[in-house]
């Protein structure tokens, strides 16, 4: 699948065109996914908390509102599910295009894992290091990836402080 190009600026995304099935049925799907405390989010909180490690939640102002947030440290760590941001992107489009309403069901979420890139650029670009794990992950593997995000907080600890996060811009709206 060809790479949509980006354009300009926009605050959201536009899916011009693009119809969900039914008002009821999108509103459902929208309303049944947690945006926040998911589970993987909780229990990867929990292994971070016993190893003593304190941090912010979904920190206003950062793109993306991070799931995670060491601001001293300057460590940012979203918990992606797997559905929603991607995972497996070709395999899951190619089963998004044989359900229903393939068409806005791609467009969602190849642009959602397109603002996830613009997000991640953006941090890194500001001095930042972004840790993103799936879900499915997190659950599997708990201590694992706490064990990972302990060891860069570590090694960041020791690293000079940079200017505050600039004001923030949104990400480029990509073409129809």
């Amino acid at each position: 699948m060809a790479k949509p190009k980006a354009t300009g600026m926009s605050r959201a995304p536009s899916f011009a065109g693009l119809v969900p099935t039914s008002t009821a049925a999108s509103n459902a799907a929208r309303g049944a996914s947690a945006k926040i405390n998911t589970r993987c989010e909780l229990v990867l909180r929990c292994n971070l908390w016993k190893r003593g490690l304190r941090y912010r939640l979904h920190q206003p102002g950062l793109p993306g509102r991070p799931d995670v947030v060491f601001g001293k440290q300057r460590v940012a760590v979203f918990c992606d599910g797997d559905f929603w941001h991607g995972r497996n992107l070709e395999s899951r489009v190619a089963k998004l295009a044989r359900g229903n309403n393939p068409s806005y069901w791609v467009a969602k979420v190849v642009r959602n894992v397109e603002r996830d890139r613009w997000q991640t650029r953006t941090l890194e670009d500001a001095g930042w290091i972004v840790l993103r794990y799936w879900e499915t992950d997190i659950l599997r593997r708990p201590d694992k990836i706490a064990d990972e995000i302990s060891r860069v907080v570590k090694v960041t600890s020791t690293r000079v402080m940079r200017a505050p996060f600039p004001p923030r811009s949104h990400p480029p709206a990509l073409e129809p």
